[in-house]
């Protein structure tokens, strides 16, 4: 009979310590993955790089217009395009660029070339605006403005987001669903049916 008991105690001991090897090694291969997640940041590059790189690989473009003084610019930096997994997103599915609609570089963009004429070195505060956003139509900040693997504009994107606001937009806009959305109604739909994840 002792000998039964001790049998079961140490199949027991047996599985409580494969038990142990088995949970430590899920949470390191867990902490694995979230360090990975952490250090995941958005490739930012320039509108003219982005262009040049569809020529290769064409991939939608997703531009956050911002100012340096704009508050909510700062927060859609600091909570959305920080979070890993907008980030990681980004950078499979599109050209992220950051413009500043304030800022002194010029720059071409379909064989224009603009500027900012009225920007004051060292001015705190605004700075004049840039003719590209004048000509892409922002007036308020942040904007997020997507543009389609041509470089073409399609819609900008207004006001902070986080990012389960931001997460059916880019995969609207990566999947091309946006060619089969018409009409206020069907967008409607599409909104109300998307499966967010990113809460």
């Amino acid at each position: 009979m002792k000998k039964k008991t001790l049998l079961v105690s140490l199949a027991i001991i047996g599985v409580v310590i494969l038990s142990s090897f088995a949970f430590l090694n899920n949470n390191e291969s867990q902490s694995e993955k979230s360090e990975a997640m952490i250090s995941e940041t958005v490739n930012w590059i320039s509108i003219e790089q982005a262009i040049e790189a569809q020529k290769k690989n064409p991939k939608p473009i997703m531009m956050d217009v911002y100012t340096a003084w704009c508050g909510p610019c700062k927060m859609l930096d600091k909570n959305t395009f920080q979070d890993a997994r907008v980030a990681k997103y980004l950078n499979e599915n599109f050209y992220s660029v950051k413009f500043n609609a304030e800022g002194p570089d010029s720059l071409v963009y379909q064989g224009a070339t603009y500027k900012n004429p009225t920007y004051v070195p060292n001015q705190p505060g605004r700075n004049g605006v840039h003719e590209f956003t004048m000509a892409l139509g922002v007036n308020s900040y942040p904007t997020i403005f997507f543009m389609d693997k041509a470089g073409q504009p399609l819609m900008p994107l207004v006001g902070y987001r986080t990012p389960a606001q931001i997460e059916l937009y880019l995969h609207l806009f990566a999947e091309e669903k946006h060619l089969t959305i018409t009409t206020q109604e069907q967008f409607a739909e599409y909104e109300k049916n998307f499966p967010i994840t990113w809460n």
